[in-house]
């Protein structure tokens, strides 16, 4: 009895050790040669046996064991005559008792067949491999290409594409020619009408209508608009009709600006309800209307408008009335000197005088005040100004009469710059430039073509 317990002990350690160096490969560091390998997995399969549904398998075994499904097996994966492989076409025994991927054998499919316009088609087996499929066309319609095809084993279809064809075009009737005229104040037209209706000739059936031009209910534009309507029936057969829609547009003719003016348009400027807007150029007054609307008998309503140089009313009694005749005509600069002879008075007069055109064109008047009270003398221009209105304009701009003095006076009778020392004309100007209403002034002239040379 103790002998037995002995040898069961040396088998257990013995049996323990061979496990503990055992890679997991069927080799083992005490058992290397061949006959141990086959004896401890002879009769021992490790995964599960290979099964191929409409398909074989051929298996290589890692030293010719019996069984084909030992650790390490490699088996190939084929599949008989109309069907293939999915998934892995080799598979290979694992250490966790698993095949390393899925395999089966699916039936051989073709792509679904197009089915014929007007027509289609009967098959034996679907899309199958082996699988005939006959063509067949609606009444009225002519078969073209292949009748009968087969799925083959490439997965592709034998034959060309196959399909019905209608000859006749359908028939599509356009409605009459449109004529409109745009609103007041606008240069489109709205425009109704009701989409056609195409009738086919083999089955009734239209697939398709195109339209070429704006759709009914649109805004046109002046002038004449070609519109086409295209209906397609089944078999790709088209018919086709075309229309004109004419948009008019009520005009009374283009207006000019007035000499030394502007004008200004809304709309195309002469369209039925465009109104016209006129202004002057600083240093003139408007005469006529400031504003004229275009009617529907294609007339304008007001006078014509013109531009006359101002009137500049030195009699006044008063500074202010004298300043109110330039508000938001003219700036204005004053020049003011002891004496017609005073250095600083000269030069700037002499930078003025030879950037005239600039300053006509900034609307800029130059005022002069000379002397000292009750010998001082003013002028604009070529006109003299009364001593005690000169008088007045000094104190209310409170300019110095005993040292020279120059003063910038905007549109809106403001002071805005002083110099006691002759400027540049491109200092004066830069600084005119940046006013805000003289921003607006540069576009219209611009827009006028009004330039220095």
């Amino acid at each position: 009895m103790d002998t037995w317990v002995i040898v069961f002990l040396f088998v257990g350690v013995h049996v323990s050790c061979a496990l503990a160096y055992d890679d997991g490969s069927g080799y083992s560091a005490f058992e290397d040669d061949e006959d141990s390998y086959a004896r401890r997995y002879k009769g021992t399969p490790w995964c599960a046996p290979v099964k191929v549904k409409n398909g074989h398998v051929s298996c290589q075994t890692p030293r010719g064991e019996y069984y084909k499904n030992v650790m390490g097996t490699r088996c190939k994966i084929g599949c008989k005559k109309g069907y293939e492989v999915v998934g892995h076409p080799e598979i290979i025994c694992m250490a966790n008792k698993r095949w390393s991927g899925n395999y089966a054998c699916r039936e051989i499919r073709c792509p679904k067949l197009t089915m014929p316009a007007n027509g289609g088609y009967k098959c034996s087996d679907g899309s199958y491999f082996n699988s005939r499929c006959e063509f067949f066309c609606s009444p009225g319609y002519q078969l073209k290409g292949d009748r009968m095809v087969m799925c083959m084993s490439n997965k592709a279809w034998t034959g060309r594409h196959t399909s019905c064809v209608d000859v006749e075009p359908p028939t599509i009737k356009c409605p009459s020619v449109k004529e409109k005229t745009a609103e007041p104040g606008k240069l489109t037209a709205r425009v109704h009408w009701d989409t056609p209706e195409g009738r086919d000739t083999a089955d009734g059936t239209l697939t398709d209508v195109l339209l070429k031009g704006r759709s009914p209910g649109s805004d046109f534009p002046e002038g004449d608009h070609r519109i086409q309507y295209t209906v397609y029936d089944r078999a790709g057969n088209k018919g086709t009709c075309r229309f004109s829609v004419k948009v008019r547009v009520r005009r009374c003719g283009r207006l000019s600006p007035p000499d030394n003016g502007y004008m200004k348009c809304d709309g195309d400027g002469d369209n039925y309800g465009a109104t016209c807007e006129f202004s002057c150029m600083g240093g003139y007054e408007l005469q006529g209307s400031t504003a004229r609307v275009c009617q529907y008998g294609m007339t304008w309503v007001g006078s014509e408008a013109s531009c006359s140089p101002m009137n500049i009313n030195v009699g006044v009694r008063t500074a202010a009335s004298f300043l109110d005749q330039f508000y938001e005509k003219r700036r204005l600069i004053f020049l003011s000197a002891p004496t017609a002879a005073h250095h600083h008075y000269r030069t700037q007069m002499e930078i003025l005088q030879q950037a005239q055109c600039g300053i006509d064109l900034r609307h800029v008047s130059i005022v002069e005040l000379v002397g000292v009270y009750p010998a001082q003398i003013g002028r604009i221009g070529h006109r003299l100004i009364h001593p005690g209105l000169a008088l007045q304009l000094r104190l209310l701009l409170q300019i110095s009469h005993n040292s020279y003095n120059m003063v910038l006076v905007d549109k809106h009778g403001t002071d805005k710059e002083r110099y006691t020392f002759p400027v540049t004309a491109a200092e004066l100007f830069t600084l005119i430039d940046s006013f805000p209403l003289r921003q607006e002034e540069m576009k219209l002239q611009q827009e006028a073509g009004q330039t220095c040379s």
